[in-house]
């Protein structure tokens, strides 16, 4: 049975045009300037990439390695010798893109907004196109395709290469040249698996400069450490595999198993560090991650381990072929350590009906984020070790001071949560209203891709209507305010279980935002009750007020800035010192130590070779992080000295209460559809969107469950199969967070 609740308001408001603002010559010179350096840096970041990333697809021809061993005779004479050599090939590339994505960064500026599209005709793109909707993978896009069969083909290659050229040395007796091809295999199997291993800390690495300069937010590249982390383990375990067949056949597989030799491979470290990877990588499994999140958690963290003995197994000059990725992750780990020694405590909070709750907690005006953005937080009063990453549900232009999150009580840490909330409303024991939070981020997406588009429908299950709530602020905002601002057209679609989670809507109120926003926006709000067969209000239900407390608070205990996303100039001088730093201690520490004390073990050089990355992370980064630091404290003293003078905070922090209010005193009301007892037909919504907004480029953002997500990727493959000239071209986004 299917019941509809509908507003006589019109669903379709006319839309008034709006005129562009003139730019002055000066301004275009200008922006021509900055457009041709953009353009001159993303050549150099291509060419060089692509000259890196070949090399390791042909590394296995027996040309190439020949070229490569060329290139170590050659350049051995540099101070650190072989390991120099194989660092310049290896990891040298990704960090000189890493400085040149700073440079890009710097040259575009803080404020990232899409620049209008030159054609008129609406186009597919090949990240926005779904290609496969279900299987191990999830919704794959078709770049994200083409990815998955260059690496495929890269291990495919490497292996037939180095099987062939295995099987074409000389013979040896019957039993032997068993032994010696498993033993050249698996010594090939854990060279691709160090190869990938260069890839696999680079989408973890949050706040990384590289995943700003290509706008991939880490809650998406996380899908691609997940992949990349199979990959290598696989290829690790069967490198392990493969040696132990082989000595087990030879019969010395115990004592190959506890060598620790001084010149070449060293077993027992190589053993730790797979046990070590092998109990992440199982933890890590759907299944048992799902079972037991703790578990994953807290297993992931051996990954210090892990990369600490696979130096000690390798040595310096071959752990240097994946040495780049590490830093780079090393230098966003020791930036977010720093960042979350700072306590945050929560300006105000409430419970809705549903259980769920919004916090608002306090930031300095110079830290950016966007409406896509998501931070990690961490409730001491709960735990000191559990991190949980939650969507930003506030728009940047809410408020400077100010950024709001939604949490939908779905386990213990939550459940206490809402609990402590709740009982602040108690006037028995005051200190309970103090909430203590620590916070990484915000991060997200470089540009907020929302604005690509005039067209927009958002689709959201359950909670996940959180970051559309912020969407929807910030384009009511700059509406108001007259900021470049492409989205004319927004159709929410909501599915929700019961009809309690509707007061989520509460959390923005859109005439309070934008007085007479039909007039600049056409927004449409259809819900799906999938789960209640008629309206509870029928049946005599009312909803229970929503509990909140509010708590002033100084802005002495704001977020810190301290992150990779934040201040440019600050972001890249941390990168680069620490980089320059550690090229310093490394040469000081082969001219100075090892070449003149004539150290050789490869385990201790490799050992030596981590500590340099750390130390020149904690000294010269950590110097830096120093002065960012006492700058932002500058500036924020002269800010609360400005609003002490203006009284903004006091007006700021009502003025963004004020947005929150029922929702049904909320305008919201007005352009909503209340479906029970049905499901979204998503074949109808885009048949209709279509006869509607006729030949457009339209964003399709999707947040919720992966069965929600794989549906409308299903429609729009679908749709654009058949489609007809004159329809739109959907354009699949997803905005969902998954560890």
């Amino acid at each position: 049975m299917e019941k509809e609740t509908v507003d006589n308001t019109p669903l379709l408001s006319p839309i008034k045009e709006k005129t562009p603002s003139s730019s002055s010559s000066s301004s275009s010179s200008s922006s021509f300037l900055v457009s041709a350096t953009k353009s001159v840096i993303k050549y150099l970041i291509c060419i060089i990439f692509i000259g890196w990333a070949g090399f390791i697809f042909l590394e296995p021809e027996e040309s190439v390695n020949e070229l490569m061993s060329k290139w170590i005779n050659l350049t051995r004479g540099n101070p650190l010798g072989t390991a120099g050599s194989i660092f310049m090939l290896y990891s040298a590339p990704i960090l000189i893109i890493a400085f040149l994505a700073i440079a890009y960064l710097l040259v575009s500026g803080e404020d990232h907004i899409p620049e209008k599209k030159s054609t008129k005709y609406p186009s597919f793109r090949l990240w926005t196109f779904p290609v496969i909707i279900k299987g191990p993978f999830g919704v794959v896009s078709a770049t994200e395709l083409i990815g998955i069969v260059l690496f495929s083909a890269y291990v495919i290659f490497a292996i037939y290469n180095y099987t062939m050229r295995a099987l074409a040395s000389p013979s040896h007796h019957h039993l032997d040249r068993r032994i010696f091809m498993l033993e050249i295999l698996g010594l090939r199997f854990g060279g691709i698996g160090l190869m990938c291993m260069a890839f696999l800390f680079l989408p973890v690495s949050r706040g990384s400069v590289l995943l700003r300069y290509i706008d991939i937010p880490f809650e998406h590249a996380t899908r691609y450490h997940v992949w990349l982390g199979h990959l290598t383990m696989a290829l690790f375990t069967i490198h392990g595999l493969l040696y132990c067949v082989a000595w087990a056949m030879d019969g010395r597989l115990v004592e190959e198993l506890i060598q620790w030799k001084d010149i070449g491979v060293a077993n027992l470290p190589g053993v730790i560090a797979l046990i070590a990877g092998l109990f992440m990588w199982v933890t890590s499994l759907p299944g048992v991650r799902t079972w037991n999140f703790e578990l994953f958690f807290y297993t992931h963290q051996l990954y210090i381990i892990f990369v600490v003995f696979l130096a000690l197994h390798v040595g310096d000059f071959v752990f240097t072929m994946a040495a780049g990725g590490i830093f780079l992750f090393i230098l966003d780990r020791f930036l977010r350590f720093c960042q979350s020694r700072r306590t945050v405590k929560v300006v105000s909070s409430r419970c809705l009906p549903c259980g769920t709750v919004e916090l608002v907690l306090s930031k300095p005006p110079n830290l950016r984020y966007n409406a896509l953005s998501f931070i990690f937080l961490q409730i001491r009063e709960l735990s000191w070790l559990q991190w949980h990453p939650f969507s930003v549900s506030s728009s940047p232009l809410d408020g400077k001071n100010h950024l709001a999150v939604l949490i939908k009580v779905l386990g213990k840490w939550t459940e206490n949560l809402r609990d402590r909330i709740t009982d602040a409303d108690e006037p028995k024991d005051l200190s309970v209203k103090t909430i203590t939070a620590s916070v990484e981020g915000p991060y997200g997406h470089e540009v907020p891709y929302h604005l690509m588009y005039e067209n927009l429908i958002l689709v959201a299950g359950g909670i996940g209507l959180s970051p559309f709530l912020a969407i929807l602020s910030d384009v009511l905002h700059r509406a108001r305010e007259g900021k470049p601002c492409r989205p004319r057209n927004i159709l929410v679609v909501w599915a929700v279980k019961k009809s309690n989670e509707l007061p989520l809507l509460s959390s923005i109120d859109m005439e309070s935002i934008c007085p007479s926003f039909s007039d600049k926006v056409n927004i449409n709000v259809d819900i799906y009750v999938t789960r209640e067969s008629d309206p509870p209000l029928e049946e005599g239900h009312v909803y229970k007020p929503i509990k909140s407390s509010m708590c002033p608070m100084p802005s002495d205990f704001g977020m810190s800035v301290l992150v990779g996303t934040g201040d440019n100039f600050w972001s890249g001088l941390y990168v680069i010192s620490s980089t320059v730093g550690f090229v310093i201690l490394l040469v000081l520490l082969y001219i100075f130590y090892i070449n003149p004390y004539g150290v050789y073990k490869w385990w201790y050089k490799g050992l030596l070779f981590v500590i340099c990355m750390v130390a020149s992370v904690v000294i010269f980064g950590g110097f830096v992080v120093a002065l960012w630091h006492f700058c932002e404290q500058r500036s924020s003293v002269k800010e609360k000295s400005n609003d002490s003078v203006k009284g903004d905070h006091k007006i700021e922090q009502n003025g963004f209460m004020a947005h929150k209010s029922s929702i049904q005193d909320s305008s919201v009301a007005k352009s909503i559809v209340t479906r029970y007892g049905s499901r979204p037909n998503f074949k109808e919504i885009f048949e209709s969107m279509s006869e509607n907004w006729g030949h457009v480029d339209v964003g399709v953002l999707v947040c919720g469950p992966p069965t929600l997500q794989e549906s409308v990727a299903n429609e729009i493959r679908a749709h654009s199969m058949i489609r007809q000239r004159h329809y739109p071209i959907f354009h699949f986004h997803s905005h969902s967070f998954d560890l």
